[in-house]
């Protein structure tokens, strides 16, 4: 059993997990007071319904469709009065959901999203044109397990369209969908998120980026959508003492009505009622609701649920809720504002679904290669250094480490050409030129935990191999080397390399030609800090040193071993809102003359934060890299390292890159790795410059 299974179980039976947030308001000692039902759909031609949605057309309220799935009678299509109007072979369709403005082939289409459990089951995709379902789906996307609900949900970063497919063994897998070459839909696996029981429905809240899923016997699950961000499973109600669900828990829905208006609806179906509850206050219990049915008493088991939150005309002025009556082979349509006024509440300002509200803090790029991962579990991949080949771009390289293994040399197509499995190295760093044995070499100096030593390495470029040229340990006086970076003077041509720990302490050492091809490095200076710091990036032309510690501040510094401990905050953590502890990598774009940027991870919020080089070093603005889902490669989170070349490094890097670290490498989950991102689209995004010679 998984940890998250573990800790989930260990919730469900005790109610001690602190994830789990329902209030613990007495529950209701009189019966709940019964909504009537605007219009009922005709039954099911199969007998049989699920989940079902209510999709809005350009025709705005009186264009307005419901589609069911009912099972072997695939989807269904009614008006909203409740009338079928045609259905569409779907294989056993379970479920459903809607998707507006998908780009497929030049258009935006309206999507409905089905899940169909005739073996294999699978993930399918229909186009809603008036009154006819068309497949649009390049394939039936298979799942690998029993499916029961599938929600969607688009990125605020760049609208990307994800959907969360839940399922019979407790299964919530996101898929990224994308338009294909010949224009029809497809989709990957973002990753899998397990709980210990069946998983009926989702519902995804848009606002606050949360997907809520229903465990039949456990409870209502709340998780993070953005594939980017932990996943942080809470429990928001239960069916245990201090909970609001009888016995099992079945549909959920979401409902949208602005600021004071926004609800978690979920089907109580021992109890027969529907629980609402505020996504404004962690989910808060609000009350429940019994729902009419046709013999005059009320549903006795509501099933999957479905809100819009928009006028659907004079009866339903709020939006609609659709209830689905598996006893009747039935949608009922519930009014939103009869919902309200039962719980004494306002409805708000209902919302169209189709506009896609969503207003990123942050431009986003994406990154077109990615390295394969890392062969060590866990948090492993950390620091980049990228080697641009003096005369052909293409045949540049990427160093970078694995702090549990050791070194690896990536081409910049991402292929690993090299490994050095030398122990712990958390960061790296290299300089071309640097004389040894009176030849110019490319020396790669990297932070050796296993040896609390400085590990020294030659690169050969032309066989993208590295060679230990260490003349013996050279210890760093650290108890765990973490963050490091070196420096060329141009006084003196000098060249350095800073060392800082798990303490407060940076140190400097000059790398010196030890005779016999080998390197050893002579200790200068310390330098002391008040917290945690570990990425840096040394300016060589203006002889400056940039320190991220990590809580507190970008600093700048003398670089040259006599240029004192005098420090100079850049930008504060606690003074530019963009930035988000830690700040971990620091690199440096190089527009010559003095001129360029600093990018620093701002690994809290999973953003880029860029400055100008020269002057008053002043905040430019800040990126997050998205994910490409037709490329395959997700997005970047919690990054530590990250390095920066304005060379060109080849074919689609040809203004230089960002090569960066990604701490959650999603779509599908893997081991971690690094991402390359031209330079050109960070400086198209932001409005920056790129170097062109």
């Amino acid at each position: 059993m998984s940890a998250l299974r573990f800790l989930c179980t260990i919730a469900a039976m005790a109610w001690l997990w602190t994830g789990c947030t329902a209030a613990q308001a007495d529950k209701p000692t009189r019966a709940p007071p019964t909504l009537p039902v605007q219009a009922s759909t005709q039954a099911s031609a199969s007998g049989e319904i699920g989940a079902a949605a209510l999709v809005m057309t350009a025709d705005g309220a009186p264009g307005a469709r419901i589609v069911a799935a009912t099972a072997l009678g695939g989807l269904e299509l009614y008006a909203l009065d409740g009338r079928r109007l045609g259905a569409v072979p779907a294989g056993e369709a379970v479920a459903v959901d809607v998707a507006y403005d998908v780009p497929l082939g030049g258009e935006s289409v309206t999507t409905v999203l089905a899940i169909d459990i005739a073996p294999p089951h699978g993930l399918r995709f229909f186009r809603l044109q008036g009154d006819a379902l068309s497949e649009i789906g390049v394939r039936k996307v298979p799942l690998g397990f029993a499916a029961e609900g599938v929600c969607t949900y688009r990125n605020p970063l760049n609208g990307q369209l994800n959907a969360f497919v839940v399922g019979d063994g407790g299964e919530v897998d996101q898929l990224a969908i994308f338009a294909t070459a010949d224009g029809k839909l497809d989709a990957r696996q973002v990753r899998r998120i397990g709980v210990p029981s069946p998983l009926k429905q989702c519902a995804v809240d848009p606002v606050a980026g949360h997907v809520y899923a229903s465990e039949e016997t456990v409870g209502l699950w709340r998780f993070n959508a953005d594939p980017e961000a932990d996943v942080s499973a809470a429990l928001v109600d239960l069916p245990r003492s201090g909970g609001h669900i009888e016995e099992e828990v079945g549909g959920v829905a979401v409902y949208d009505g602005g600021e004071g208006a926004r609800w978690l609806l979920a089907s109580n179906a021992s109890a027969g009622t529907l629980n609402v509850y505020d996504l404004e206050r962690d989910a808060a219990y609000l009350g429940s609701l019994a729902v009419a049915a046709n013999d005059g008493g009320s549903i006795g088991e509501p099933g999957p649920l479905f809100a819009a939150g928009v006028a659907l005309g004079a009866a339903l002025p709020a939006g609609a809720l659709l209830v689905t009556d598996e006893d009747a082979a039935q949608v009922k349509l519930v009014s939103i504002g009869e919902i309200a006024s039962a719980l004494d509440r306002s409805a708000g300002t209902p919302r169209d679904p189709r506009v896609f509200r969503a207003q990123p803090s942050v431009v986003a790029v994406t990154a077109p290669v990615e390295t394969v991962p890392v062969t060590s579990f866990g948090d492993a991949a950390d620091d980049p250094a990228i080697w641009p080949h003096p005369t052909q771009p293409a045949r540049s390289l990427v160093v970078a480490t694995d702090k549990q293994a050791g070194l690896y040399v990536y081409d910049m197509q991402g292929q690993q050409r090299d490994f050095a499995a030398d122990g712990k190295m958390n960061n790296v760093d290299l300089r071309d030129g640097f004389l040894l044995d009176g030849k110019p070499i490319t020396l790669v100096v990297a932070s050796d935990r296993t040896r609390k030593a400085i590990a020294l390495y030659r690169l050969d470029g032309e066989r993208a191999k590295l060679e230990n040229i260490a003349s013996g340990p050279q210890p760093t006086g650290l108890d765990d080397p973490y963050g490091l970076c070196m420096y060329r003077s141009a006084r003196t041509g000098d060249t350095y390399v800073f060392i800082n720990g798990d303490d407060t302490r940076m140190r400097q050492w000059r790398l010196l030609d030890a005779g016999g091809g080998r390197v050893r490095a002579q200790h200068v200076r310390d330098l002391s800090f008040d917290s945690q710091t570990e990425g840096c990036v040394a300016d060589d032309d203006a002889g400056l040193l940039y320190v991220g510690e990590e809580d507190v501040a970008l600093w700048k510094l003398q670089a040259e071993p006599d240029g004192g401990d005098e420090k100079v905050a850049v930008d504060r953590v606690d003074a530019n809102p963009a930035l988000k502890d830690d700040l971990e990598g620091v690199g440096l774009y190089d527009l010559g003359g003095g001129r360029g940027y600093l990018v620093v991870s701002s690994q809290g919020n999973d953003t880029y934060a860029v400055y100008r080089r020269e002057g008053r070093q002043e905040y430019l603005g800040s990126f997050a890299v998205a994910a490409d889902a037709a490329r395959g490669i997700d997005g970047i989170s919690e990054t530590d390292g990250l390095e920066v070349s304005s060379r060109n490094l080849g074919p689609g890097f040809e203004h230089g890159a960002m090569v960066a670290q990604d701490g959650r490498n999603v779509l599908p989950v893997q081991n971690q790795n690094y991402k390359y991102v031209p330079w050109s689209a960070i400086a198209q995004a932001l409005n920056l410059e790129v170097r062109s010679d």
